[in-house]
């Protein structure tokens, strides 16, 4: 999507942001957010944590987070515990999902959480569950995934990789459980990850036969879909209350 088409939108009502994570994502979010008439309230980096206050955070409109998984479920409770609405980008963390789903919840706080912001990839996700709804009276096929992202990934599979293979295994009735190798069963959906320079991301999805393949692929070609996407879902929660995901956002 080219955010200069959309420049001049949300000019009338603009927000002030606060970018929780300030490297290369977060640099091309404020790009984005700049380009579509919005301004950037807060910054936080490693250097920058002093500022990641309540009192900062309140003369912002809406923050945006991309950190780690280390570090994101602590930002998000800050944030829904000082009032303002959160998109989060950062993944590896649903093993506390209803944790913070309760804070919202309590705090009646407004949260957008992804595994992927890109409207390409949600786009994807769609397709991904029309075509394992499709694929699922076919047994002599076999499925895999392929997931290939830079080098300072944090995680594996990724976040995206994750909610494609539990897609699938809602709607493809002999796949179990989703392992990250080589499936040892015929019940396991056998997710490979590789980690190689320059790549913003890719994923595949192969369903094989003896007669034939069918593949679906989505290649991300650098940031500015995900950015996109993590500021049209703040534009989004503004006046929202609750949890919301990128469906919620997109209409689908």
């Amino acid at each position: 999507m080219d955010s200069t088409n959309t420049t001049s939108a949300f000019t009338k009502n603009p927000l002030r942001i606060a970018l929780i994570g300030y490297g290369k994502m977060g640099k091309a979010i404020e790009e984005i957010a700049v380009n579509r008439g919005h301004s950037i309230g807060l910054k936080i980096d490693i250097n920058s944590l002093n500022d990641f206050t309540k009192e900062n955070l309140q003369q912002c409109d809406v923050a945006i987070e991309f950190t780690s998984p280390h570090t994101a479920v602590q930002n998000i409770l800050t944030c829904i515990e000082a009032g303002i609405p959160i998109v989060c980008g950062s993944t590896g963390w649903l093993a506390r999902w209803e944790e913070v789903k309760q804070a919202c919840e309590a705090f009646k706080g407004s949260l957008v959480y992804a595994s992927n912001y890109s409207v390409g990839v949600n786009v994807f996700f769609e397709v991904n569950q029309l075509l394992a709804r499709l694929m699922n009276p076919h047994t002599e096929y076999e499925v895999n995934m392929l997931e290939i992202h830079h080098t300072e990934k944090k995680d594996a599979p990724s976040g995206t990789a994750i909610t494609l293979a539990e897609q699938i295994l809602e709607n493809l009735g002999r796949k179990k459980e989703w392992v990250n190798q080589h499936n040892a069963t015929p019940e396991e959906l056998s997710i490979i990850s590789e980690r190689i320079d320059p790549a913003p991301g890719t994923h595949k999805i192969k369903y094989s036969s003896n007669i034939d393949d069918i593949e679906i692929i989505h290649t991300a070609h650098n940031r500015q879909g995900f950015a996109t996407g993590a500021v049209l879902a703040a534009e989004f929660i503004k006046t929202k209350k609750g949890v919301f995901s990128m469906k919620d956002v997109l209409g689908f």
